[in-house]
C-alpha cells in the first residue's frame, strides 16, 4: 500500500469516527418540547429529556425553602402533570404564571424537574422618577396605580 493511500485511508476513519461521535452527542443532547397534554397522551420512555411547558396551577405550590425543594402542579388547561424541583428557582417563578421545566418523567408520573424556567411578561414599564425596579415590583404586586395607568394621564412625570 503506498503512503498516499494509507494516509487517506487514516483520514477517512478519522472522519467517520468524528461523525458518529458528533451523531451521538447531538442524538443524547436533544430535548423535545411538550405540554401536559402532549406529555400524558404519549408512551413515556425512561430516560428522556423533556421540556414541559405550561401555567404553575393556582394553589399547587408547595415549597420547603429549608430543602430547596418545590412540588407544583404544571398545565396547558386541559391537563396536568405534578412536577418535582429541588434547588433554587427563578425569581419570577410563581402560581399562575408560565414555566417550562427541563427533566425526567419518573415512574411514578411526577415530572423529576432538573431546571426551571420562568416565562415573563413582554411589556416594559419603567420605574417612577428616583425609585428602585424593586420598588416598581412592590407597587405593581399591590395593585398601586402608577402615574401611566392613572386617570388624567401623567402626574408626577417630568415635562
Amino acid at each position: 500500500m503506498t503512503r498516499r493511500r494509507r494516509l487517506l485511508l487514516g483520514a477517512g476513519v478519522i472522519a467517520l469516527t468524528l461523525g458518529a461521535l458528533i451523531l451521538t452527542g447531538v442524538r443524547q443532547s436533544v430535548v423535545y418540547f411538550v405540554t401536559p397534554s402532549e406529555l400524558m397522551a404519549q408512551d413515556r420512555p425512561a430516560g428522556r429529556a423533556y421540556r414541559l411547558g405550561g401555567m404553575v396551577v393556582q394553589g399547587s405550590l408547595k415549597q420547603d425553602l429549608a430543602a430547596r425543594e418545590q412540588r407544583f402542579l404544571l398545565t396547558d388547561g386541559r391537563a396536568s402533570v405534578p412536577v418535582y424541583h429541588r434547588g433554587i428557582p427563578p425569581d419570577l417563578f410563581a402560581e399562575g404564571r408560565g414555566a417550562v421545566v427541563e427533566g425526567k418523567i419518573g415512574a411514578d408520573g411526577t415530572f423529576q424537574a432538573s431546571t426551571i424556567m420562568a416565562k415573563h411578561s413582554e411589556e416594559y414599564r419603567a420605574p417612577h422618577d428616583g425609585e428602585t425596579g424593586y420598588q416598581e415590583l412592590l407597587r405593581t404586586l399591590r395593585g398601586e396605580a402608577t402615574p401611566a395607568t392613572t386617570p388624567g394621564g401623567a402626574s408626577g412625570s417630568r415635562p
